[in-house]
């Protein structure tokens, strides 16, 4: 009787058995949609973006040359003068009290007692002072004119990054509009700023009809490749530290193995890879790459 017994549990585990095994051979491989991409060759920079600001480096102040009272005033604030306009007319304090008396004894002698105050060169008006009918002594301030030859876009640069600006001419400005600039630096002061420890660098544009204290953006290259080659940034896995980086290569159009990568430049969300050396032909998982195993199976999918 026991041995029936022992005879039927050996049948049941033996079934049992099968059935496991039936169920292990018929269950599906894994397949992963992905997509892929391939390198590319080309200019890759790593790049820092900073802000200029414009201003005019030089002002002319217009000045009375002589006591007397205002008859004419040409300059309005935000016009441009031209260089040698007449912007003010002046009566000297002398002609207003004793010009009519003088033309009335002699005509012909035209004693008018008027000084024509000019400007010295060609800028925006940026302050009047003074207006019609007002008395003015010798040497006072009547307006202020922003020189259109000075307009400059001033960068303050840490020190820490002048190795990058210096020896350097060509930059690109960014307005705040879309439109990019071909700036020059033109100086560099001689003087650091105690507080934030920053130097001002000057940049010229062509362009000086725009507003002062617009920002632009401006970037400094620190280093450039012509050619790099480089995958987007997506297609690059890395560890939990971030010491370890990979790729997962197409091999068959059905299976993507794990290799191993060193990174180089990281810009504009594509990355440098320095080795091993890929072709234009190779193919690389772009997405559906996260949590795939060594030689894994996968579907290629239209992006």
């Amino acid at each position: 009787m026991r041995s029936g017994t022992y005879i039927l549990i050996m049948i049941v585990l033996v079934s049992c058995g099968h059935k496991a095994a039936d169920e292990s051979s018929d269950s599906p491989e894994v397949v992963t949609p992905v997509t892929i991409t391939t390198v590319h060759t080309g200019l890759m920079a790593d790049t820092i973006t900073m802000n200029a600001t414009s201003t005019f480096l030089q002002k002319s102040i217009v000045k009375a040359s002589s006591n007397g009272y205002l008859t004419t005033v040409n300059a309005v604030v935000g016009r441009t003068a031209g260089n040698g306009e007449v912007l003010f007319v002046l009566k000297t304090k002398e002609a207003q009290s004793i010009g009519n008396t003088i033309n009335s004894l002699d005509s012909t002698f035209k004693f008018s007692g008027l000084i024509t105050i000019r400007a010295a060169r060609t800028g925006h008006i940026t302050e009047v002072n003074h207006q019609v009918g007002d008395y003015v002594q010798d040497g006072e301030q009547l307006a202020v004119i922003n020189d259109v030859n000075s307009f400059v876009f001033v960068l303050n640069l840490p020190y820490e990054l002048r190795p990058y600006v210096l020896g350097k001419k060509d930059v690109q400005l960014k307005l705040p509009d879309g439109q990019k600039l071909a700036g020059t630096i033109t100086a560099v002061t001689a003087t650091v700023d105690s507080a934030t420890q920053t130097q001002n660098v000057y940049i010229k544009v062509p362009s000086n009809q725009l507003p002062v204290n617009l920002v632009a953006k401006v970037d400094i290259v620190k280093t450039a490749k012509n050619n790099a080659i480089f995958l987007p940034k997506q297609a690059v896995l890395a560890n939990e530290t971030q010491t370890g980086f990979w790729v997962m290569k197409v091999v068959n159009d059905s299976t993507a193995v794990k290799v191993p990568v060193t990174k180089g430049l990281e810009t504009n969300g594509q990355v440098e890879i320095v080795s091993p050396t890929f072709t234009g032909n190779d193919q690389f998982v772009l997405t559906g790459n996260y949590g795939l195993t060594d030689t894994a199976t996968i579907t290629i999918v239209k992006q």
